[in-house]
């Protein structure tokens, strides 16, 4: 892919700026766009259709998204990664953001992603998971610092529940902490925990758990920045600086069209799992 992706602003680098097309009507003064554009989103934020209809307008300039077709054991835990509505701390976020459909393309993604890596199933497995469950400790739909840590304790706590969730034996210590680890470091940025080579700065709480756990950690921020697309800002979009996956950028187009399609499909009165899980069959990927 280019590079220009590594030194460009992402909405430069696509031609793509945020605001509305030209010749387009505005979109109403109480939609998610409209709100992102003046500051004033809300704690809990809901897709409306004139964003939607503002995200399809914005498609980037992607070329076709060829993926792998994900394995059988990958494929049903994909199907599975709609979680229980009580594992979620505010019950308002199952239906926002960073809600169930939100949760389910992540885990769609991570299974993508660890099909194009190589993972073996049981770092498969711990993806999926992770990507599942690594909001449900969210207070609110803005940054809320922490909520990573927040979920990876709940982890810990519930795994053998959340691993019978989606049909798979009791995990090993191993698996847990992986998963938890990926979880909890998934809203630290980079620089916090693994900076470039030579840095002092480093903090051992998180550098060392991030190296050991490295290839579940990278794939997890990049499956959850792949989702972005739902965002009301295109600045605010996929960006490839922000990750360390080398095949971050082949399924920037697969995540786009999963945000659109689930989206769609919700809005036109689907419910959030089937929603997603409809678009997941279209693109053979559960």
């Amino acid at each position: 892919m280019a590079r220009r992706h590594l030194t460009t602003d992402p909405t430069t680098a696509y031609g793509l700026r945020d605001g509305t097309p030209a010749g387009a009507a505005a979109p109403p003064s109480d939609s998610l766009v409209a709100l992102a554009a003046r500051g004033q989103l809300p704690p809990h934020q809901y897709p409306d259709r004139p964003t939607l209809d503002w995200i399809a307008a914005h498609r980037p300039r992607l070329g076709p998204s060829p993926h792998p077709v994900p394995r059988p054991a990958t494929r049903a835990l994909i199907r599975r990664s709609a979680t229980p509505p009580q594992w979620t701390a505010e019950p308002r976020l199952a239906d926002s953001l960073h809600g169930v459909r939100h949760a389910m393309r992540t885990a769609a993604l991570a299974g993508v992603l660890a099909e194009a890596n190589g993972l073996d199933a049981a770092d498969t497995a711990v993806a999926v998971v992770a990507a599942a469950v690594h909001d449900c400790r969210r207070r609110h739909d803005r940054d809320d610092p922490g909520h990573g840590e927040r979920a990876a304790h709940w982890l810990t706590a519930r795994a053998d529940e959340v691993w019978a969730h989606f049909g798979l034996p009791a995990p090993s210590p191993h698996a847990v902490v992986r998963a938890a680890t990926a979880v909890r470091l998934h809203d630290v940025p980079y620089e916090d925990f693994a900076p470039s080579s030579g840095d002092s700065g480093r903090s051992p709480y998180n550098s060392t758990p991030y190296e050991e756990h490295r290839a579940v950690c990278d794939l997890l921020k990049a499956a959850d920045a792949l989702d972005r697309y739902r965002l009301p800002k295109v600045s605010w979009w996929p960006d490839t600086r922000r990750v360390r996956q080398p095949a971050f950028d082949t399924f920037r187009a697969l995540a786009f069209d999963l945000v659109v399609g689930s989206e769609r499909a919700r809005l036109a009165g689907s419910g959030s799992a089937d929603a997603v899980l409809s678009v997941l069959a279209e693109k053979d990927i559960a």
